[in-house]
């Protein structure tokens, strides 16, 4: 994977990972390999001995590549480490302490300095094993085994009580190494993956909250005008049975207006004819997109635009931002608003976009096309530039918007014919009263509608029993 493709939080854990790895080979270069260059006298012996340190020493920190790896993985709860694995680096830990116990007990070390590579010795297995049991089993561990190495020490070398505090003072040292370099390194890794699990779950109950929310709309919409339309109809079967075919007439054809306008309802709320605000649009795209992690940016104002302006461009706003979330990999998106004396554009742009894309046209796209073309706006989508997809809309502010296409209210339903006059009388006056307010006064007056039929089905449910 390119480095351009993972996302931040990958690329933190790429970095801890070359960084826990290449601590091992420093510490190695550094104490290990210049202690003995520093400290074994000139024979055949010593150079044996030390080149076999030495190999050691690299199997430890060639092994030690895997072992992080795989106990960094175990932290983050992905896999687990063979205990094999860990058997096999251990065993070359006393490889290494046996060596060096050789070259004391051979007279081979000239001064002191062969401390470092003692303290070096554990560290390659240290660090991973750090991330594979608690802090205080380690500790509790790690203090064993450096009273077992310093008694060793005191019996092979016999050196003075300076030396030991030295060395005891050094094992203390690369363990609170280990501890602090893998396992903090390690505890931000998992923290920054646990938020990272946070926010797509936080978009997960977005979008179930907003199911919710439109399941009661419906609900809203639906519930009682179906139990008008059942008791009507039911009305009308009695009324036809008792041969009043007038009244049960007169039933039915209630029955299809209130049809009509609940089919009229479910339109505005399924398609989103309650007019949508573009500043709110606005923000709420830079709310969602920051917290999926995209830098979003909105540059320009448009004040005094028309209502059904600002409902056409937040329209695409908010499809543009469903765009950026559900395609590519976008690290960052720039909304323009420019407002000029005979039109408006919006520009929203975004990167990560796959290079066989195609420029992702949808159904979303036309249907963007199609609320445009109601204000004689168009549309324009694709990709730009290398990863880059840009969407335009531009909606002209003068009077040319009122010659364009589609400007009345028709939605292009076929349905929409079977409209009776009184409908064609409201829905005028609803586009009187502004978008805004259209579906809650709609919703009002339906209501009280409703109320009357009921009231009037009840009666002559009393008149069809006498």
């Amino acid at each position: 994977m390119r480095w351009r493709d993972r996302s931040k939080v990958e690329r933190v854990e790429w970095q801890s990972r070359f960084t826990l790895r290449v601590i091992t080979w420093v510490f190695f270069l550094t104490w290990s390999g210049l202690g003995l260059i520093g400290s074994v006298r000139h024979d055949r012996t010593s150079y044996v001995l030390s080149i076999g340190l030495m190999v050691v020493n690299v199997a430890q920190c060639l092994l030690a590549d895997r072992h992080t790896n795989l106990a960094l993985d175990q932290y983050l709860g992905r896999v687990r480490v063979p205990r094999a694995l860990t058997a096999t680096a251990g065993s070359l830990v006393v490889v290494a302490l046996g060596l060096i116990a050789a070259l004391a007990a051979t007279g081979s070390i000239k001064h002191g300095l062969i401390a470092m590579p003692l303290t070096f010795a554990p560290m390659p297995f240290s660090g991973p094993y750090a991330l594979q049991v608690p802090p205080r089993t380690f500790l509790r561990r790690g203090a064993v085994c450096a009273v077992v190495v310093i008694a060793a020490a005191a019996v092979i070398v016999r050196p003075s009580g300076g030396w030991f505090a030295g060395v005891a003072l050094m094992l203390a040292v690369a363990a609170a190494l280990s501890l602090l370099c893998f396992r903090c390194s390690a505890w931000n890794l998992l923290v920054m993956w646990e938020s990272e699990h946070a926010r797509e779950v936080e978009a997960r109950l977005a979008v179930a909250e907003e199911r919710l929310r439109f399941g009661r709309d419906l609900h809203d919409v639906m519930g009682r005008n179906l139990s008008v339309v059942a008791l009507k109809s039911e009305l009308a079967v009695q009324l036809a049975r008792r041969g009043r075919t007038e009244d049960a007439v007169a039933q039915m054809t209630e029955v299809q207006r209130i049809a009509q306008e609940s089919q009229k309802e479910v339109r505005e709320v399924v398609r989103g004819y309650r007019a949508a605000d573009l500043g709110a649009e606005l923000a709420g795209a830079q709310g969602v997109l920051g917290a999926a992690g995209i830098t979003c940016t909105v540059t320009g104002t448009a004040p005094g635009l028309p209502s059904d302006v600002q409902s056409a461009l937040g329209w695409v706003v908010r499809e543009a931002t469903t765009n950026v979330l559900r395609h590519g990999d976008a690290k960052a998106c720039r909304v323009t608003l420019a407002a000029g004396p005979e039109d408006v554009v919006l520009t929203v742009e975004n990167d990560g976009v796959a290079a066989a894309g195609g420029g992702r046209a949808g159904t979303g796209l036309a249907g963007l096309r199609e609320r445009l073309a109601k204000v004689a706006g168009t549309l324009e989508a694709g990709v730009v530039d290398e990863g880059v997809f840009r969407v335009v809309a531009s909606v002209p502010v003068g009077r040319d918007r009122t010659d364009g296409p589609g400007t009345g209210e028709d939605d292009g339903d076929p349905t929409d014919t079977a409209d009776t006059g009184q409908d064609r009388a409201d829905a005028g006056q609803d586009r009187a009263d502004g978008a805004v307010g259209a579906a809650p006064s709609a919703r009002s007056g339906q209501a009280e509608r409703t109320g009357q039929a009921e009231r009037t089905g009840a009666a002559r449910r009393r008149d069809g029993g006498r």
